[in-house]
């Protein structure tokens, strides 16, 4: 359990856009809010444009609770259409960039949205199934030409007024919806809530951030997700700090490059890109890191040695935590100078988090079992999915459907995803566990692990490795990993098979997905 936290109280009547976009007129107009490919938006720049976008998705006919999908790179465009309609309240829906054309339909007819806000780049997906949509009446395309049929959003903007009065919502009317990220097939479309946005910010934000205007955040996750959109625009923009975005695919060279240039303050990613920065040679190293003062991750677990590794070569440590799309963002966490390797940390104060068996009882200290967690960022519901809604929200508490163990200190130590443990001899097998044995070989760089049947039909563990640069694969060094895992872990748990692979099956957000893998020849 966490300590209580003193949190704001909103009035009856509250809109998001006023916390975030609004609380900066006439107070910071000249600062600035996002720098993006060398150029500057200022505060006033900012809030100006979020009202020209509400305004033009207004004049397009676009109500309350009407759900705009935002298919946007990362870039000021993001920001203006999601709190454009926010502010309206709409409903936008930030949407992975990624989706293939058929993934992409099932999130718009899900939503039942009304209109699209898309980078130009990105578009011909649009095109390719909008006649399957009746319900998609206005195609906005940013970043480029509006062909027949579509509108330019910097057409619209350039149309329409700078002044605009935020709706008469609530605290808890529905604010923006996030898909879950597809570990396990279809998505869900998480309903949150106007009051979200801030109790993230008076949590995690203040106790484990401590973000003031003078910071600058860098996330390498991007906005679609909730991860980023904590990183790159709630958080900053509660405090008047200033972000640094990207919509350009993240290399090593392109983001230590940013952090040279634009000088963070807080850079965040996932564990799978800490490992590729970790991977880029010393010796041709030539960039400065010398902004930072810290470093965090979610998405996965970061494998202890990743920590010790970033630690060494750059003196900062990560500050690993776990979220979920339905929680908004991190609710377990490792705090600065009381980080635990190789753990999630402690929970967040303003969240509670408890182990619990399959009935749902409270094991407690020293256990290993199903995590559940309670905070006001959570979910209001899986939108259209009731029986799954029933499943995941337990009155004040969401099950996450992992595994974690609780050490009798209060630190939690992920195990693995409820439905990815396996069952070998008669033993349950956390693949988490198998994973970091494999990851402290010097020649692992990733790996991802999942059942599979043997020639009698019983599950073991088979591995799925990334070798780091320059080591060949070879029968010899299966076996040597074989081994290796035998000396750090009990030995049944040792993968029987090994696949060298270049590169594995994952969200947008470096969350591997087992269900692909299982697909290639686990169970």
């Amino acid at each position: 359990m966490a300590a209580a936290v003193r949190l704001p109280e909103l009035p009856d009547r509250y809109n998001a856009a006023e916390t975030f976009i609004d609380a900066h007129r006439g107070v910071r107009d000249s600062a600035v809010a996002i720098r993006c490919q060398g150029t500057g938006v200022t505060y006033g720049e900012l809030a100006a444009n979020v009202d020209r976008s509400g305004n033009a998705l207004r004049e397009l006919g676009v109500g309350m609770e009407e759900r705009v999908v935002v298919m946007c790179l990362d870039s000021p465009a993001f920001v203006y259409a999601f709190f454009g309609a926010i502010k309206i309240g709409a409903v936008p829906v930030p949407t992975n960039t990624l989706l293939v054309p058929h993934d992409l339909r099932y999130v718009l007819a899900d939503s039942r949205a009304v209109a699209i806000v898309v980078s130009a780049p990105l578009l011909p997906k649009v095109l390719e199934i909008r006649k399957d949509l009746p319900r998609l009446r206005h195609v906005i395309v940013s970043g480029g030409d509006a062909p027949p049929e579509t509108l330019s959003l910097e057409g619209l903007l350039a149309a329409a007024s700078d002044e605009l009065s935020p709706a008469d919502t609530t605290p808890d009317d529905a604010c923006f919806w996030l898909y879950s990220s597809g570990t396990t097939g279809f998505p869900k479309g998480a309903v949150h809530l106007q009051h979200d946005m801030i109790y993230c910010c008076e949590t995690y934000g203040a106790s484990v951030l401590a973000t003031t205007e003078r910071d600058r955040h860098f996330t390498v996750s991007p906005l679609f997700h909730a991860y980023g959109l904590g990183n790159g625009v709630f958080f900053p923009f509660r405090v008047g700090a200033s972000t640094v975005y990207k919509p350009e695919r993240a290399t090593p060279d392109l983001v230590y490059g940013l952090i040279t240039t634009e000088r963070p303050t807080i850079l965040f990613t996932a564990p799978t890109f800490y490992a590729a920065l970790l991977a880029y040679p010393e010796e041709d190293f030539r960039y400065d890191l010398s902004s930072l003062r810290m470093c965090v991750s979610a998405g996965e677990a970061l494998p202890k040695p990743l920590f010790e590794s970033w630690r060494k070569r750059f003196g900062l440590e990560i500050l690993d935590g776990i979220g979920a799309t339905e929680m908004l963002h991190i609710f377990i966490s490792n705090f600065s100078g009381r980080s635990r390797a190789g753990t999630s940390g402690t929970p967040v104060p303003g969240y509670r988090a408890k182990i619990v068996d399959d009935d749902g009882k409270d094991l407690g200290p020293g256990a290993t079992g199903n995590l559940w967690v309670s905070g006001d960022s959570c979910a209001a519901y899986y939108w259209n999915k009731h029986q799954k809604s029933k499943a995941a929200f337990k009155g004040e508490w969401y099950v996450t459907g992992d595994k974690y163990h609780l050490d009798p200190d209060g630190y939690y130590t992920y195990e693995g995803r409820s439905d990815d443990m396996l069952k070998v001899s008669g033993q349950w097998v956390s693949p988490a566990e198998v994973e970091a044995a494999l990851m402290e070989h010097p020649a692992v760089l990733e790996c991802g692990v999942v059942g599979a049947k043997d020639k009698d039909e019983l599950t073991k563990p088979r591995a799925f490795v990334i070798l780091k640069n320059g080591r060949p694969p070879s029968p010899e060094l299966a076996e040597e990993l074989k081994e290796f895992v035998k000396g750090r872990i009990t030995p049944y748990k040792y993968p029987r098979w090994i696949e060298f692979v270049d590169e594995l099956p994952k969200t947008a957000t470096g969350k591997i997905q087992r269900f692909k893998l299982r697909e290639r020849g686990g169970v």
